[in-house]
């Protein structure tokens, strides 16, 4: 799932409440592991220093992301010893383009995981500065920024710090209420809790929105399952792709079982929900009514669409109404909804790690984080504080349905895999690559999948 190509669409939904945010201890928390060297000696400037430094902040080239360089005046005019840079890449570009960079001794101090690669990647290379030191030595809790100390946990590796959460998005649905009037059914539920929303259920309601014609301005389908990155959708279900040392290993796995029957069969509902059921496009169809990388959903031909939030972005000027929902339980009692928990991380090369720290605190406070929200057109803080000015951000939707959505998106969530496995974006291209054959009904998963077992251990192992 491209999602910082969608983004360019869409800008990003909200981050939840401090009640619900203090819920991720058991979702994503300490999930990506590894030995860690001690900390390293900070020898930038600091932020008071009379010496003027530039810093640059590499992002992808998207408005949901380059709305930062609106905020520099004012960093500046607090820290005026301290300019910052923005370096773009196109999303497709920006893991090598990093590469380069750092490769040339350019490398920029301030970054996330925007491209294929995720944390562990960036981990595991050795690209990533300790920021244990410098957040002690700058007295930062995570407190003071209305960021619970259970976020911080995810880029924490034996007790070292690696990045700072800047923003968080889940997956959910969202539905179209003019194709659920016409269908004269009932809207889907906000509420994690509510046990009788399936995903049989769903299907059931899909077909009844379902009307494939020969005229394409006339087809529409029910739903679009597109739940995490291709090799995490089996979890939705219940089957466990990797084994369970992959998150105390520093991302990498001892075992893959993607050729294994229960992994198999998940797989196999998704398709079933195209090629069986017939209540979801295929990927030729959505191209041919939204393009490339956009969204049928958006077109209005797509009664459901479960994906992750950024998908929200453009909400308010859909040309339909629209409404959240819960994604349906699919099995598995503990897992719903995929969570992406972006941080912002310091480059192990950065020549000034203080002014760096300096610029992501400032990224971080209550009001800088409001004003990203209009800024960036939807992005989520993680400034629990600053959230509540995002639940009134969508027209036409009950900000307690977000609420609800995000409630249990969170109580049911896990960080998502392209975060926490070494090797993310080698595994992510494969994948792609691999499944192509499946999703245009050329090949079954009982061929494709003891290839995709062959390949992952292979990248793993190289």
């Amino acid at each position: 799932m491209k999602r910082n190509s969608i983004r360019k669409s869409f800008a990003l939904l909200l981050a939840a409440s401090m009640a619900l945010m203090v819920m991720l201890s058991g979702c994503g928390g300490g999930k990506s592991a590894g030995n860690v060297a001690p900390g390293n000696k900070n020898t930038g400037d600091s932020g008071g220093s009379e010496k003027q430094v530039t810093l640059t902040h590499y992002t992808i080239d998207s408005e949901d992301r380059t709305f930062i360089e609106k905020l520099i005046p004012d960093f500046e005019k607090e820290h005026p010893n301290i300019k910052v840079k923005v370096e773009k890449a196109p999303y497709e570009q920006f893991d090598s383009k990093l590469q380069t960079l750092i490769a040339g001794g350019k490398s920029p101090d301030v970054t996330s995981h925007y491209g294929y690669g995720g944390f562990a990647e960036y981990y595991n290379k050795d690209m990533l500065l300790d920021l244990t030191g410098l957040i002690a030595e700058e007295g930062f809790k995570a407190g003071d920024y209305h960021i619970p100390d259970n976020l911080m946990k995810i880029y924490t590796v034996n007790n070292r710090t690696y990045g700072i959460p800047v923003n968080m998005y889940v997956t959910l649905m969202l539905y179209n209420k003019d194709m659920f009037d016409a269908a004269k059914l009932s809207y889907p539920p906000s509420d994690y809790e509510d046990k009788s929303w399936t995903f049989e259920k769903m299907v059931e309601e899909a077909k009844k929105m379902t009307l494939v014609s020969d005229d394409i301005a006339k087809t529409q389908y029910g739903v679009d399952f597109t739940w995490a990155e291709r090799d995490m959708r089996p979890l939705y279900f219940g089957a466990e792709p990797y084994s369970e040392d992959t998150w105390t290993n520093g991302g990498v796995p001892s075992e893959t079982h993607f050729d294994s029957p229960e992994v198999i069969a998940a797989y196999q509902k998704l398709f079933d929900l195209i090629f069986k059921d017939k209540v979801s496009p295929n990927s030729e169809w959505s191209k041919s009514v939204a393009g490339q990388n956009g969204d049928p959903f958006v077109a209005g031909k797509i009664g459901m669409s479960i994906g992750g939030s950024w998908n929200l972005a453009g909400a308010n000027d859909f040309p339909f109404n629209i409404g959240v929902a819960a994604v349906p339980w699919g099995g598995n009692d503990k897992v719903r909804s995929t969570l992406f928990v972006d941080p912002l991380m310091i480059l192990k090369d950065s020549k000034h790690p203080k002014e760096a720290f300096e610029w992501i605190k400032f990224l971080l406070t209550t009001e800088v984080q409001e004003k990203s929200i209009e800024l960036s057109g939807g992005n989520p803080p993680v400034n629990t504080e600053a959230a509540e000015a995002y639940y009134k951000h969508f027209d036409g939707i009950d900000p307690e349905d977000v609420k609800k959505v995000y409630e249990g998106a969170v109580k049911y969530g896990y960080e998502s895999y392209n975060h926490l496995i070494t090797k993310y974006s080698q595994i992510n291209d494969m994948f792609i690559n691999e499944l192509q054959p499946v999703e245009t009904g050329h090949k079954t998963l009982e061929e494709v999948m003891p290839v995709i077992q062959k390949k992952v251990t292979e990248i793993i192992k190289r």
